[in-house]
């Protein structure tokens, strides 16, 4: 036996025990293509030997995983006994009795070790409905030795017009380095996602209190247009079509001066065997204009049971297996703790073994300074900091970040983008009886 497998045998009759045994089966499990779950796949058959079900994968493309789960859940098509989704679609498709709530869990499993910001936007009505495998906000990645030649000192809380100076100033074209790499790609969690959180800080918001689209508004003009100017300036050559994996290989190529994504990323550009920079990388709180709102956003990739699987049991069982704390200790045992899911709980931070990451503080100070409830400068209508917790967003937002990706392209002015941005919203939310 491996490591993985033997480390754990022990816990495997009290898991079967706790969860109920369910006899032998396969479970389909719907992901997204990121560096953790791809780490996952290569460690489940340390679940496989001790439940005896096997598991295949689906793996898709962010915008591609989304679309799928969302399309196979509306119209019940079955294809998935368990799908990875988010903080948008958890309690949304809760509403709609299209998931099995995670009100049985295991008392080893211990629920109320998750961060309350990861439980309270996986819930519904009180009710957990997806557990998190990992959870995440956004944060400033920079090369400590580009910030330095550049003769600048990172801030511990960076405004925009610092990043944008020293993105110019780390910039070296002829050898290949972008001062700053940011999500240009279209899909409302993809540059969707980054740039409503950029516009957050500049005051901008989608909607005013009466559900009436905001982009029409000199915050959203101002806050697009800096993004734009800032990117020509220092950011690297197609970026409409750069999401967070191309980023992610980009800056551990050694090409960006700074990141600003999704705090998952600080193990991956740290990591000695994948990233050429690893040690030369510090960790910021995400920028802001001062008007009170910082650019980072708040998120969970999590595991949910559709309603009418056949093999909800088993599908329990994984997904306790996969979001436990022995699963941190079984990738700290095979990985490293730098390499454990981050973000889901709270003793993770309390374990003198990740104390000491360089990143780990970072990333729970970006969790906790996101307010979902309070996302932006002026009061809104909805929830949700990097999205609007309403049916119809995710539709209206992808097709409004076209228009922003088409800017980055050269295709369109920002003046063009916002003016359909705002006729694209206003029109769907009076379809949907908004206004």
């Amino acid at each position: 036996m491996s490591l993985k497998t033997t480390m754990y045998a022990a816990t495997a009759l009290a898991l079967v025990t706790a969860t109920g045994a369910y006899a032998a089966e396969t479970l389909t499990i719907a992901t997204v293509n990121n560096g953790d779950m791809i780490r996952m796949q290569g460690l489940t058959e340390d679940f496989t030997a001790k439940t005896g079900h096997t598991v295949e994968w689906v793996t898709l493309e962010e915008n591609v995983l989304r679309q799928r789960v969302t399309t196979d859940i509306a119209a019940k098509g079955g294809s998935f006994d368990i799908m990875t989704i988010g903080m948008y679609e958890a309690p949304i498709w809760a509403a709609n009795g299209w998931l099995v709530p995670m009100d049985d869990l295991s008392a080893e499993y211990d629920v109320d070790d998750i961060l309350p910001a990861m439980r309270q936007g996986l819930s519904y009505d009180g009710t957990l409905y997806a557990a998190p495998f990992y959870g995440e906000s956004s944060m400033v990645m920079y090369r400590t030795d580009l910030m330095e030649k550049a003769g600048l000192e990172m801030p511990d809380a960076p405004t925009w017009a610092f990043i944008r100076e020293a993105a110019a100033a780390m910039t070296d074209r002829d050898n290949d380095i972008n001062g700053i790499c940011l999500r240009g790609k279209a899909g409302w969690g993809e540059g969707g996602a980054f740039i409503t959180v950029t516009a957050n800080a500049f005051g901008a918001r989608w909607f005013d209190e009466d559900w009436n689209a905001q982009f029409d508004t000199p915050q959203w003009n101002e806050a697009l247009t800096f993004f734009v100017d800032m990117m020509s300036e220092s950011g690297p050559a197609g970026y409409a079509t750069n999401g967070f994996n191309e980023n992610l290989s980009l800056f551990q190529q050694g090409k960006c001066g700074m990141w600003i994504d999704a705090t998952v990323a600080a193990s991956f550009v740290t990591n000695p065997n994948d990233s050429e920079v690893a040690d030369k990388v510090g960790f910021t709180l995400a920028p802001d204009t001062g008007l009170g709102k910082r650019s980072n956003w708040l998120w969970a990739w999590a595991l949910a049971v559709p309603a009418g699987t056949q093999k909800e049991g088993a599908a329990k069982e994984f997904i306790e297996w996969a979001t436990s704390k022995d699963y941190i200790e079984l990738v700290a045992a095979n990985e490293g703790w730098a390499n454990v899911p981050p973000g889901a709980r709270t003793s993770l931070y309390e374990n003198p073994n990740y104390k000491d990451i360089p990143f780990a503080q970072k990333t729970l100070e970006s969790i906790l300074a996101a307010d979902p409830n309070n996302p932006t400068v002026d009061p809104v209508p909805y929830v949700g900091v990097q999205f609007a917790a309403i049916p119809e967003f995710a539709g209206i937002a992808t097709e409004v970040s076209q228009e922003f990706s088409a800017v980055y392209a050269g295709q369109q002015t920002v003046e063009e983008a916002l003016e359909k941005a705002q006729a694209i919203t206003n029109d769907a939310m009076e379809a949907a009886g908004y206004r």
